[in-house]
């Protein structure tokens, strides 16, 4: 990979054993990403860009506008997310083991020693949200893989800074963003079908878009109701 400024912009430029040029821009600054086949020259890219340069200013200036939370310092009073609904944190003294627990509708209680500090606090709920979002993804995988007629033969969740997942086709390997678990389940289920989908059809073209609308219609709206949720800082979480 490397770097290419048109019109002010940085590009960066990946080069595969494609046919078609991929352009993408990522939440949450709006870095700017193509791949681009093997015969395919910086100057070739450049006019490509030049030609997709209102596309690209539309979605920065959509990523740049988009609500985002404050770093989260792990305290009192702070809100939190878990499956599409804010929480209030409250910080509870506890002199046994480290836990979560919902409380109510409303609350999230972060059970914690006395004197904890921050990186303590967040090591505890961050685990949690993982634990929460590992129980989730099995039966999703299991009712998806029959009707897809695809197999998952491992998956994984870990943080990303710029996808919401990735799919490993030679080994049928699944990743999911961490950031899900503060999402509405269907948004999760939505990035799970479209990373099994990855095991069809490899690109973003307009026969994984067939697919994608033959197996779940409603797909759009997910992704745009995932494009609208509050991002975390710009680091994307913890």
């Amino acid at each position: 990979m490397h770097r290419i400024v048109v019109s002010s912009i940085a590009v960066d430029v990946v080069r595969k054993n494609i046919k078609n040029l991929h352009l993408a821009v990522y939440p949450p600054n709006g870095r700017v990403r193509v791949a681009v086949p093997f015969r395919m020259n910086d100057d070739a890219v450049r006019l490509a860009i030049i030609s997709k340069l209102a596309w690209i200013k539309r979605h920065q200036t959509k990523f740049a506008g988009q609500e985002r939370q404050s770093a989260r310092e792990f305290v009192t009073g702070e809100s939190h997310y878990f499956q599409g609904r804010r929480y209030r944190l409250n910080v509870v003294d506890h002199s046994g083991a480290p836990k979560v627990i919902i409380n109510s509708n409303t609350a999230i209680d972060l059970l914690v020693r006395e004197g904890s500090d921050k990186l303590k606090r967040q090591r505890v709920l961050t685990e949690w949200y993982r634990r929460k979002l590992k129980e989730q993804i099995p039966e999703l995988i299991d009712k998806w893989q029959p009707v897809l007629n695809v197999s998952v033969d491992d998956w994984g969740v870990k943080q990303m800074k710029t996808k919401w997942g990735t799919c490993n086709i030679k080994v049928h390997r699944i990743w999911l963003n961490l950031e899900l678990v503060k999402k509405p389940v269907h948004c999760l289920e939505y990035i799970i079908v479209h990373e099994m989908l990855h095991l069809l059809e490899r690109n973003h073209n307009d026969r994984f878009k067939l697919l994608m609308d033959k197996f779940m219609p409603q797909w759009r709206s997910y992704r745009e109701e995932l494009n609208r949720a509050p991002l975390a800082h710009d680091a994307w979480g913890y």
